[in-house]
């Protein structure tokens, strides 16, 4: 027997996200990009959400999709709950970059995770996530 689709869900769109993802406070989050090739974190941009398995950023110099970089992240209130300085390491790819207005403006462009760098750094970013702090985002 074959089911037929619901409905009411053929103008719903899919979420592929394996991720739920929550929106941060742009102006209050800070994080620095390097390319896995240089040792410095000489990029500085905004982040505009995240989640568990990525970031949708923006910096003032684009980067290429598929570009490896590692990312630090200083979520709002996470040196008061995790001690002073406690930033964020993760690696990742460049998956998207939006470029369309990148001559009026910031470039808009996001990471998919592919490893925590250090212990505790995604159960510290799970923990600030379940902690309600961000809304969900669409």
């Amino acid at each position: 027997m074959t089911q037929l689709a619901n409905p009411s869900s053929r103008n719903q769109p899919t979420n592929r996200r394996a991720f739920e993802r929550f929106a941060l406070p742009t102006a209050y989050t800070p994080m620095s990009v390097r390319l896995l090739s240089k040792t410095t974190f000489d990029l500085e941009g905004h982040a505009y959400d995240i989640s568990e398995g990525g970031i949708r950023f923006e910096l003032d110099e684009p980067i290429p999709a598929g570009t490896s970089v590692a990312v630090k992240l200083e979520l709002p209130g996470l040196a008061d709950d995790a001690g002073p300085g406690r930033a964020i390491f993760a690696t990742g790819n460049v998956v998207w970059i939006d470029d369309e207005d990148i001559d009026i403006g910031p470039a808009r462009m996001a990471i998919a995770f592919t490893m925590f760098c250090r212990a505790g750094d995604r159960e510290r970013l799970l923990a600030q996530l379940g902690q309600q702090r961000y809304l969900r985002a669409a």
